[in-house]
C-alpha cells in the first residue's frame, strides 16, 4: 500500500489560532496536544493569493519537497513560527520505496532543515519527519519513533486527514475501535493490538 504526507504540523492551539478564519483549513488531532493541517491546494491559494506549484522531476536533497514552497508560502509559515515552532513534512511511499522531508520554522526563520532522505538507513531519530517532530516538542513514549507516537501512521493520504479532521477524531480512534471488537469479542478487557506504524515506511 501507499502512503502519502503532505502537511504542517505544530501546537494544536497554534494552529487553531493561525486557521481560525480560513475556509480550507482542516485540523486533524494528533497525539501530545499536536495537530496536523493537510496542505491541499485550496488551502495553498487561500494563504498565498496563487495558485501552488509543484515540483516536475523526483525530489531531492537540494530540492527536498515536490510543493514548492513559494515565498508567500514560506512567509505565512514563518510567521505562525512566532507563536511556536510549526513544522513541514512530506513524504511518499509506495511498494517500500520512497522518501520523506522536513523543515521546521521558529521565531518567524527557519530554525532546522530542509532535510530530506530516500535511504532511511540512519537511526530512526534522525530520520527527517522524526527529527523534525523532535524539535517541535514530541516526547517519546509507547511507540517506536514520534511519527506513530504522535499519530501519523493513522491516515495514508490527503483526503485520509481530511475526513479525519472533519470527522473530529482522535489520534487514538483506531485504538479505540480495536479495543471495542477486542471487548465484543472476548466480553473482557484486553490490551488492543497497535497496528505497525508506518514508521517503517515500507507501509504496514
Amino acid at each position: 500500500m501507499s502512503y502519502q504526507l503532505s502537511a504542517v504540523v505544530a501546537d494544536v492551539e497554534l494552529l487553531r489560532e493561525q486557521t481560525a478564519d480560513l475556509d480550507h483549513a482542516v485540523l486533524a488531532a494528533l497525539r501530545q496536544d499536536f495537530a496536523l493541517l493537510p496542505v491541499t491546494p485550496q488551502l495553498v491559494q487561500e494563504l498565498t493569493g496563487g495558485l501552488p506549484d509543484f515540483a516536475t522531476d523526483e525530489p531531492r536533497a537540494e530540492r527536498p519537497f515536490r510543493l514548492v514552497l513559494s515565498p508567500p508560502l514560506a512567509e505565512v509559515l514563518a510567521r505562525w513560527s512566532t507563536s511556536g515552532p510549526v513544522a513541514y513534512l512530506e513524504a511518499e511511499f509506495a511498494g517500500g520505496l520512497g522518501h520523506q522531508s522536513a523543515v521546521v520554522w521558529l521565531g518567524g526563520e527557519v530554525s532546522w532543515g530542509p532535510r530530506y532522505d530516500a535511504a532511511l538507513d540512519r537511526p530512526r531519530a534522525e530520520w527527517p519527519i522524526n527529527s523534525a517532530l523532535a524539535r517541535l516538542g514530541a516526547e517519546p513514549g509507547a511507540w517506536i519513533d514520534p511519527f506513530a507516537e504522535l499519530g501519523l501512521h493513522l491516515e495514508r493520504d490527503t483526503d485520509g486527514w481530511l475526513t479525519h479532521g472533519r470527522r473530529g477524531l482522535s489520534a487514538d480512534y483506531w485504538d479505540e475501535l480495536a479495543e471495542e471488537w477486542e471487548l465484543r469479542q472476548s466480553g473482557q478487557h484486553q490490551q488492543p493490538h497497535r497496528p505497525g506504524p508506518v514508521g517503517d515506511w515500507g507501509i504496514a
